[in-house]
């Protein structure tokens, strides 16, 4: 599924970006492109980081 229509990002390769270490939608962006538009991904990409610190809280 995109994330990011503006850039074609997928949210594989959000959660592949995340896995690399990028923990803000600032360094998803400056990876990814995701959110460098029109900004309305943002909020799908800080709720992908959100789970994905949640997971590693409860692991």
């Amino acid at each position: 599924m995109y994330v990011c229509i503006c850039r074609a990002v997928t949210e594989n390769e959000v959660h592949e970006c995340i896995a690399a270490g990028a923990t803000s939608a600032k360094q998803v962006r400056d990876t990814t492109g995701a959110g460098g538009d029109c900004a309305s991904c943002v909020r799908k990409i800080c709720a992908i980081l959100k789970k994905s610190e949640d997971l590693v809280t409860v692991a």
